[in-house]
């Protein structure tokens, strides 16, 4: 063995010293014969941001729903704005404003699973099981954030209008004819849920336990055709429709004569009661009105989020929505010129004058952040730059100041933090009051809102059936609102 062992080395280090015509392969890097240098473990690309639900307290609850009662008011006798007593008698007995109230409990989950055999392949570069979980959970996170916002048990979106159809004189490219149109209203997750090709309606859903359920999309009804446009080659088409409360955007289908919803096809998506074509409209290959056929606005398995907590009748909440304006263009958030904007201190002035509170925060899209930062320094006379200097430093730095973080209530001089948001809609602007002021230390509320958790997040590693892990993420919970009246609405805001 030992001689044939020799040999062989002999011949390898004997053919290695061969130029290259006497060999007729070569090993190279092209046989994949190197090392893979992978990075463990996998590299998540995509972001968690959800600032509502971290903040917000999460307490305990029990059975199938929360229940409280609220005395909204105290009324006096008499004149409630007066309390003068004659001499030696006594005033009449006060009364109470009360209202009893739920709030049930919903099941947010996500699933995944994983083969045995990714499991055991993934041994050295990740544990496929772990980050599995990880991923549910953060996907779960991400999905009780949209429901914190905008969960919708209870409001239902009326049909829309037919809408309006004018024409803007100039900048067009529409093909000349006579035009019809039609609208959809979208709630929150109406808009989160469309796509620049279809508007969502319902969906059945297929669980991994083979059952199914249905889930509306956040569409409302189709509205009537509008009245006909004739429009020259050269022109616009615009089209609006009156505001609808709860709606965060607009969904509008359009056709050439004669009216159908057959031939009507989705041109585009606005976060405003209107819209203006400009270019020749989409021919085929986006969603036809006929697809629309119910309305598909209230989630029977959710809970209401902050804006359909102040959307919903009798909330008391500040509900604000711009004007229709040119119907395309809308109606931009207006500067005061003294540093604010118009339509924020309407807002702070309202609810001071009707519940003695300020909020404490606005979140509002990265479009809403910037056009607040503009209407701001429009006007505002005083320089926004500031010096930073260090307390040893032997320099000063110059800082710009282009954007907006704190805006401060002109009412009760308290600051409210700007705050953006990548799921708050453009055109929408959320406040709330995170704290009570000191006028309602004895509330009883500790806090203004909070997630009621009857079960707290909880994972179901599920039986084996088959050979893969199958995981579950959940948890079972409610968002309760104490003083809905604390929340502000303005919506409907054009982008200037």
């Amino acid at each position: 063995m030992s001689n044939i062992t020799n040999d062989t080395l002999d011949l390898i280090k004997k053919a290695q010293n061969y130029s290259q015509d006497q060999i007729a392969k070569s090993i190279t890097t092209a046989n994949n014969l190197s090392a893979y240098d992978l990075q463990a473990p996998a590299k998540n690309l995509y972001p968690v941001q959800t600032p509502i639900r971290n903040t917000l307290p999460r307490t305990t609850g029990i059975g199938t729903a929360t229940n409280w009662r609220t005395i909204n008011s105290i009324v006096g006798s008499g004149f409630d704005g007066s309390g003068w007593v004659p001499e030696g008698q006594r005033s009449g007995r006060m009364s109470y404003v009360t209202n009893s109230l739920s709030a049930s409990f919903k099941t947010i989950g996500e699933e995944d699973q994983a083969s045995y055999e990714a499991i055991n392949a993934g041994r050295g570069f990740e544990d496929i099981r772990a980050r599995m979980t990880m991923r549910l959970l953060q996907k779960l996170m991400l999905k009780e954030e949209s429901a914190i916002i905008g969960g919708n048990q209870s409001v239902s979106l009326s049909t829309p209008a037919a809408p309006t159809l004018t024409v803007g004189a100039t900048g067009g490219t529409v093909v000349a004819g006579t035009y019809f149109a039609y609208v959809v209203a979208l709630t929150y997750e109406g808009y989160r849920n469309s796509s620049a090709i279809a508007v969502a309606t319902s969906q059945t859903i297929t669980g991994a336990d083979g059952l199914t359920f249905a889930l509306a999309g956040g569409s409302s009804a189709l509205s009537a055709a509008s009245s006909s446009q004739a429009v020259t080659l050269g022109q616009t088409l615009r089209m609006s429709t009156p505001v609808i409360n709860g709606a965060v955007a607009y969904a509008w289908y359009v056709t050439l004569t004669p009216a159908s919803t057959a031939t009507a096809y989705l041109q585009g998506i606005t976060t405003l009661n209107s819209f203006e074509i400009t270019a020749p409209i989409i021919a085929t290959g986006t969603q036809l009105a006929s697809a629309i056929t119910a309305n598909n606005t209230i989630n029977s398995l959710a809970f209401n989020g902050l804006l359909y907590q102040g959307f919903a009748s009798g909330s008391g909440a500040y509900v604000k929505s711009l004007a229709t304006g040119t119907a395309g263009a809308g109606t931009p958030l207006t500067s005061s010129g003294r540093g604010s904007v118009e339509e924020i201190d309407d807002m702070l002035i309202s609810m001071w004058n009707q519940n003695q509170l300020s909020p404490t925060v606005i979140y509002c899209n990265a479009q809403e952040i910037r056009n607040i930062s503009k209407k701001v320094l429009i006007g505002n006379t005083t320089p926004m730059v500031r010096y930073n200097v260090g307390e040893n430093a032997s320099s000063m730095q110059l800082a710009a100041s282009p954007f907006v973080d704190t805006y401060f209530n002109p009412i009760t001089k308290q600051p409210l933090r700007i705050e953006v948001h990548p799921n708050v809609p453009p055109g929408t602007i959320l406040a709330w009051a995170d704290d009570l002021p000191a006028q309602y230390q004895s509330s009883e509320v500790p806090n203004v809102a909070e997630i009621r958790a009857r079960q707290d997040y909880y994972q179901i590693d599920w039986p084996v059936t088959s050979r893969q892990q199958a995981v579950g993420v959940y948890c079972e919970e409610v968002l309760v609102v104490y003083a809905p009246f604390a929340i502000g609405i303005i919506n409907n805001i054009a982008n200037s």
